[in-house]
């Protein structure tokens, strides 16, 4: 009676500075959700559907880049002054593509540095819990973030639309600018993150990348990001093609709140990360019915399901992490996994514009989402196979 508690979601809401922390992560890392859908429409009026998709591609790209990059530097230093300099960065970008409507050739790098100054809320997160929570609570942490980061799929696509119906195309892109802004500043100011330090350990030039099954990990993820990145670029079509640009940002959040409800769920079940090529393949079948493309008010319902399964990989993933990095490597660790998803997104994303771009309807645009993540089923079994091997491996 007494275990389930421990571990519960209130008992670690109940935590000192967690439910802050997770809070003023959640505000910050909205532009996750709000800048595909702000500048996939943003470039809309401007472009073509393809150029759009390779302007979310760039930020998503930046995104990649900047992480790890950022995050190696905060496991060596400190968080704060690095996330106050990369949210400086990022907010010129935003304002430089809102406020200059630039040619095609400064948007590109304009969203690419957008991207590349996002704070790394998700690492700076993720290595907080252990300092800030008893063992048996971390995995429902790591479900409880997840959770709460369905919150910002459901309500970024939202404030993309709305400030956009209130205040054009470029509003979108100063709503997404000022959240991070205002998330970050929240963010830093805690205490447990001004007082965090990154582990003193023996440093590599390859961090966390030489270890094995992170790399297994990482290209399996990649993969699971791809199908997940195609389908803003789909929905967008299919929205298009019923006449209302607004179902993009309706679309996306229903399916952010099918991940929200079976981030709920993993709360409780506490799916062990031996279970995650299972877990793979249910998300790649959720994914299959969306080939259907109905309607959007007959989508809502099949891209709520596609989502369901999402939040207990991402655990077993984030799990799978704590196992394998290198000491000293842990916020680089989690900010690789995620660039693997964003340059997993940013492929999808750009690939799926194209073949929309070249094929008639929006059907072919459902279709990449399941094959890729279908693929990763064969990587998380792999990575099963080798971390229940004899010898782990994991740390050389």
């Amino acid at each position: 009676m007494s275990h389930r508690p421990a571990g519960g979601v209130l008992a670690v809401l109940r935590a000192a500075q967690v439910a802050r922390v997770l809070a003023a992560s959640t505000v910050g890392r909205i532009p996750l959700a709000s800048s595909p859908v702000a500048l996939l429409l943003f470039a809309r009026e401007r472009w073509s559907i393809g150029i759009a998709g390779l302007l979310v591609g760039a930020y998503t790209i930046g995104l990649a880049a900047g992480g790890p990059m950022l995050a190696r530097i905060a496991d060596r230093w400190r968080q704060p002054p690095v996330m106050a300099a990369a949210v400086a960065v990022s907010t010129a970008a935003f304002l430089v593509l809102a406020a200059g409507d630039p040619p095609l050739g400064a948007a590109f790098p304009a969203a690419l540095l957008a991207g590349a100054g996002a704070p790394p809320f998700e690492s700076g997160l993720r290595v907080l819990w252990r300092d800030l929570l008893p063992e048996e609570q971390v995995h429902t942490a790591y479900s409880l973030d997840i959770a709460a980061q369905e919150l910002i799929f459901i309500v970024g696509p939202l404030v993309s639309v709305v400030a956009i119906g209130m205040g054009g195309a470029e509003a979108g892109l100063y709503a997404t600018a000022t959240l991070q802004l205002l998330g970050t500043v929240w963010f830093i100011s805690a205490p447990a993150v001004r007082r965090w330090r990154g582990a003193v350990a023996e440093r590599h030039w390859a961090g966390p990348l030489r270890s094995i099954p992170l790399r297994l990990l990482l290209v399996a993820v990649v993969l699971v990001g791809a199908g997940v990145g195609a389908l803003p670029v789909a929905v967008t079509r299919l929205a298009e093609d019923a006449g209302d640009r607004a179902w993009t940002g309706w679309l996306l959040a229903a399916q952010a709140t099918g991940a929200l409800i079976g981030g709920l769920v993993n709360t409780r079940l506490k799916l062990p990360e031996r279970h995650a090529p299972w877990i793979a393949a249910g998300l790649a079948a959720g994914y299959l019915p969306l080939v259907l493309a109905p309607a959007p008010p007959l989508m809502l319902p099949l891209v709520v399901l596609s989502g369901l399964a999402l939040p207990a990989l991402l655990t077993a993933t984030f799990v799978t992490v704590d196992r394998v990095a290198p000491a000293g490597t842990a916020a680089e660790a989690f900010a690789w996994v995620a660039t693997a998803f964003t340059s997993g997104a940013a492929l999808g994303a750009a690939l799926n514009g194209a073949i929309l771009d070249r094929t008639p309807g929006v059907t072919a645009g459902f279709v990449l989402a399941p094959v890729t993540i279908a693929a990763s089923v064969l990587l998380y079994r792999l990575l099963a196979r080798h971390l229940t091997a004899p010898a782990l491996g994991g740390r050389g």
